[in-house]
């Protein structure tokens, strides 16, 4: 053991001293308590708190050559690479040890280029969602994909994971805002794949299968990304109801309404009470399930009047928020939540089909009653995907790890989510964290394909290796 240590640790030290020697200038963070924040995500943060380890080798690339350079010395060497982002992930998909080096892209935070007329930009992995926006907002235009951590995750990060975020409902997840990407590959080499035309069949479909993959096949280095007009108008609406169960059945009433808004969000009775009590607010005293959402565009007054309609007839208190208290309560959606300190908890990420959704939350008290756990769950209700918070009251004979009933009764809601023809994450990807639920959704003959793809476009397992798949 002392013998894999002191290897590794000199591959490291050699690895730094070549980049160094051949990347004149380059930024290199050595291993060390100075680098600990570099081998976790927010998912894995307390866990690597826990275990006392340095942390690893850290590259900073300021150019795309750099990145190059980065990889080649890497796999020249037999190195692993852990890509990072901004390390707001929550699968662990960004774990590095101290035996790895991670090439971190929180320097490439060019927008390149904004075209109007094209509706599309161009920027390095860097930058940060909210910012593009920021950025955007004097061409009249936006960037639609918004996870809920928009003000600190990067573009970079964002396309790794897929990311979702509350206005999936009307104009998808990251991948349907992705038209071209430079990726640097396990070799050191550059390529680019997609397309900045809308419209583009050459050659199979790469894009695609780099947005998602959590940095096993490549490091994206730039973007192409297709823009949007702002809206005219946005208008939140929100209905309260007597019982969850009554909430989730009035999910119907918008599908079969003319209306699409951009957001759907439902709370159920516990995360109300939650909000509630990490907030200040009195969510609860309005009703004991919530839908929220987001309408925009042209004729506001009319899609408000047809979902008021709607929502009402399915037995809904309903409200058209002014605009203050419309950002006030998508300020407590995306940050009002407050996690308990004094319990065991697992959060989740599934997603089924959203005429599902009523039997999901249906399941919980079956396995709160059977498992001895309290579950509550806020949806990206407008496409199916639920965030479930398990938790369970702490014992003095638990020791310093969870009982064994807290997991057992996640992975039995994962299997709930997978009858309904769902999965076991909807946007924060696999990572680490989720590997083992995975494999109950996916054939072998499924992962060996994945895996095949892997192996021909990195060989030798340099690319955060462990992850995904």
């Amino acid at each position: 053991m002392t013998t894999q240590l002191t290897d590794e640790h000199t591959s490291i030290r050699t690895y730094v001293q070549d980049l160094r020697r051949r990347v004149e200038g380059i930024e290199i963070l050595e291993p060390g308590t100075g680098t600990t924040r570099y081998s976790h995500d927010a998912a894995t943060a307390k866990t690597a708190a826990d275990s006392g380890n340095l942390g690893p080798a850290v590259v900073l690339p300021a150019t795309a050559a750099q990145v190059q350079e980065a990889v080649k010395v890497a796999a020249e060497l037999g190195v692993t690479v852990v890509p990072r982002g901004a390390g707001t992930g929550l699968s662990g998909g960004a774990t590095a040890q101290p035996s790895e080096v991670v090439i971190s892209t929180e320097k490439l935070t060019a927008i390149i280029e904004v075209s109007p007329l094209d509706e599309v930009a161009v920027v390095e992995p860097g930058v940060i969602n909210a910012d593009l926006n920021k950025h955007l907002e004097p061409f009249g235009l936006f960037y639609a994909p918004d996870p809920a951590s928009f003000d600190i995750s990067s573009i970079g990060g964002n396309i790794a994971t897929n990311a979702g975020g509350l206005r999936c409902a009307k104009y998808g997840v990251t991948r349907e805002s992705i038209l071209s990407l430079d990726v640097v590959l396990a070799d050191g080499s550059l390529i680019t794949v997609g397309h900045r035309s809308i419209k583009g069949v050459t050659g199979l479909d790469l894009t695609s299968l780099f947005v998602g993959s959590e940095g096993i096949l490549g490091i994206v280095i730039k973007a192409t990304v297709r823009l949007r007009p702002i809206p005219v108008a946005r208008k939140t609406v929100s209905a309260f109801f007597n019982s969850t169960a009554e909430g989730t059945d009035g999910l119907a009433a918008i599908t079969l309404s003319p209306v699409r808004p951009a957001a759907i969000e439902f709370f159920d009775t516990p995360s109300l009470a939650n909000i509630d009590a990490h907030s200040g607010t009195n969510l609860r005293d309005r009703g004991a399930a919530l839908i929220l959402i987001e309408i925009d565009g042209y004729g506001i007054g009319d899609q408000a009047a047809d979902l008021a309609t709607a929502l009402s007839a399915a037995g809904g208190r309903v409200t058209v928020e002014s605009d203050d208290d419309g950002l006030r309560l998508w300020e407590l959606r995306r940050s009002g939540r407050g996690l308990p300190q004094d319990k065991w908890y697992i959060g989740e990420d599934i997603a089924v089909p959203k005429s599902q959704l009523p039997k999901v939350y249906a399941a919980f008290p079956a396995l709160e009653a059977r498992f001895g756990v309290d579950i509550s769950a806020v949806s990206h209700a407008g496409d199916g995907n639920l965030h479930p918070l398990i938790t369970k009251d702490k014992t003095p004979d638990d020791g310093t790890n969870p009982p064994a009933s807290l997991l057992e009764a996640a992975t039995e809601l994962v299997k709930v989510a997978l009858s309904l023809g769902g999965t076991v994450t909807g946007e924060h990807g696999v990572g680490t964290i989720k590997r083992e639920w995975a494999a109950l959704e996916l054939s072998e003959r499924s992962r060996e394909v994945q895996h095949a793809i892997k192996a021909a476009i990195d060989p030798q397992q340099t690319l955060n290796p462990g992850k995904a798949i």
